[in-house]
């Protein structure tokens, strides 16, 4: 990587630690709180995949802490007083108020360093739609560009990183205000399964009803058809929230129509976890728009 740029995201974007430390990516975290107790963040405080979802089965209640001006300003300082020029790629400003925390945080440090640069990309992705804007961005780095090159790159592709999810639990979705209660109970009884998307605002939004988790499957899988614009070098991203066997079946279909391309498949981690629920499949890929179902 071009020694002189810094990339730096958060772990709302799902990516494996050891990668992005394999490609000098830095991360923040955002907090995490269940019982009253607060895991990653800036504490000492980690928090497996596996135990987090153990502690949804048991009737956990999680919440999320965002990204604090404080916090964006630490992380990032470093990095300037070594010289770098910074590109950070936050979650999508849709989801979480931590967008708004860097730019304050940008605010000083561009007076404090007037002879470095930083550019803040609102990805307005998340999980590893997040991840993959990120791939694509350090790829483009890595093979020699300015920072405001990089910048408009991404800022130029983050609309085309298509995400398409299902959730299994609507009581999850009516925790985070997507449903209504009465819309979690009959749909539960049943078996509806909204298919949502993350719109051009970042927000994520239901956009499609079907019955039963092999039809919610097999939806997302004939958007994809429908929608993607790949190449056979292009990744295609997978994200779950402990159901590997369904997200198996998913991938077999998209192996079967694209079978060069690399598919990478993650679980969503406590952060979007929190919010989406055990059983949550996650699609992401490059298309033409996202706007398009």
């Amino acid at each position: 990587m071009n020694n002189k740029i810094k990339i730096i995201t958060d772990n709302g974007c799902d990516f494996e630690t050891k990668w992005l430390e394999e490609h000098n990516v830095h991360t923040l975290k955002f907090g995490l709180i269940i019982d009253d107790v607060e895991y990653e963040g800036d504490t000492n405080n980690s928090m497996s995949t596996d135990e987090f979802y153990k502690m949804l089965e048991n009737g956990a209640l999680p919440k999320t802490n965002q990204i604090t001006p404080f916090i964006a300003r630490k992380h990032m300082e470093p990095f300037l007083k070594e010289g770098y020029d910074i590109l950070y790629l936050s979650f999508s400003s849709g989801l979480s108020g931590s967008f708004g925390s860097v730019k304050i945080a940008t605010m000083g440090l561009n007076d404090d360093y007037p002879n470095q640069k930083i550019r803040v990309v609102d990805t307005l992705c998340a999980s590893l739609g997040q991840g993959l804007l990120i791939e694509y961005v350090v790829r483009f780095v890595e093979n020699g560009c300015t920072l405001d090159e990089a910048a408009n790159y991404a800022e130029e592709l983050k609309l085309k990183i298509r995400h398409e999810f299902t959730v299994n639990d609507l009581f999850h979705l009516k925790r985070g205000g997507r449903v209504s209660t009465t819309s979690a109970i009959f749909g539960s009884l049943l078996s509806i399964k909204p298919i949502l998307h993350v719109n051009d605002e970042g927000k994520l939004i239901p956009i499609k009803k079907v019955r039963g988790r092999k039809s919610a499957i097999r939806k997302i899988f004939d958007m994809f058809v429908e929608h993607n614009d790949i190449n056979d070098d292009d990744p295609i991203f997978v994200s779950h929230a402990n159901c590997l066997e369904d997200v198996q079946k998913l991938v077999d279909m998209i192996k079967s129509i694209k079978p060069l391309n690399r598919i990478y498949i993650n679980f969503i981690g406590p952060i979007i976890g929190a919010h989406a629920g055990q059983g949550t499949i996650a699609l992401f890929y490059k298309g033409k728009t996202r706007m398009e179902f």
